[in-house]
């Protein structure tokens, strides 16, 4: 196992990856309208962030949790103390390396089937999902015989 200090350094990577994620999301709750136009959220959530409605605050605020979740999971399955009582360790690395792995490559069958679907956006947060999910894959591969 690639380990620093006895932990697994790739699952040790994706939970800094995924708390990363958590934050950003948080910050675009601060930000406001443009920063979710920027980070790809669509013009209806810019526009209902902008008028100070709640929706948008609360499913991106869910995004942020459940990405706080997995990072505690990665740490986890890396051997951090601190996260090891955490239930069904094994088995929520699975989902969640293929969650972002799934993720990863959304655009191919939406570029088959709808390829006016396929913005910018779609491309470039499949790619930086999919680091995440190679990123978990090594990991949970490393570590697989110990969880």
């Amino acid at each position: 196992m690639n380990s620093v200090a006895g932990h697994n350094h790739w699952l040790l990577l994706g939970a800094g990856l995924s708390a990363i994620a958590a934050l950003l999301h948080v910050a675009i709750i601060f930000g406001g309208g443009d920063w979710y136009r920027f980070f790809g959220a669509g013009e209806a959530m810019a526009r209902m962030a902008e008028a100070g409605r709640s929706y948008p605050a609360l499913v991106t605020t869910g995004i942020a949790l459940l990405l706080s979740v997995w990072s505690a999971y990665a740490l986890a399955g890396a051997g951090w103390a601190l996260a090891a009582g955490l239930p069904w360790i094994k088995a929520a690395l699975i989902a969640i390396t293929g969650v972002y792995l799934l993720r990863g490559l959304a655009p191919l069958p939406l570029w088959l089937l709808a390829p006016a679907q396929v913005t910018p956006f779609w491309i470039w947060s499949s790619l930086i999902c999919g680091v995440f999910g190679l990123v978990h894959l090594i990991g949970l591969i490393q570590v697989w015989g110990r969880l």
